[in-house]
């Protein structure tokens, strides 16, 4: 689904017999086999007995798209397409040499650290500049 999640019929099904099971979902079976979920009043009291902790998750959900499939990080997943390209596109040929193998996985570990390195520069709190002890701002 254009490289969204798409969850297995091995994780939906489980999940909506839980909900029915509990109550929460009502199922009906129509001419063909085809079942129809419907939340239940009571599916419907307990979402709204958690209407914070719902909308906390859809908040984080939302939060998480609009970074995860923002541009900027549409320039990283292509670079890191690139980098599987790269890395495989010729590996029949080039990777029955041991030589190559070395500095291709030398490449990735130090790309690797490097990515760390910066992730973690950009996590650490700014201190103040000025004399004495920091200040975390």
């Amino acid at each position: 689904a254009g490289g969204a999640y798409a969850p297995s019929a091995g994780t939906v099904y489980p999940t909506l017999q839980l909900l029915e099971d509990l109550g929460y979902a009502s199922v009906a079976t129509e001419e063909g086999g085809k079942k129809i979920y419907s939340i239940t009043e009571e599916g419907r009291k307990h979402l709204a007995d958690r209407r914070t902790h719902v909308d906390d998750i859809f908040e984080r959900l939302a939060q998480f798209g609009a970074t995860f499939l923002s541009d900027t990080m549409a320039d990283v997943h292509r670079a890191f397409k690139d980098v599987a390209r790269a890395t495989y596109a010729h590996g029949g040929r080039h990777f029955r040499d041991n030589d190559v193998i070395k500095r291709v996985s030398e490449i990735l570990k130090q790309a690797a650290k490097d990515i760390e390195d910066v992730i973690h520069e950009g996590a650490e709190p700014r201190k103040e500049k000025g004399g004495g002890e920091g200040v975390d701002l």
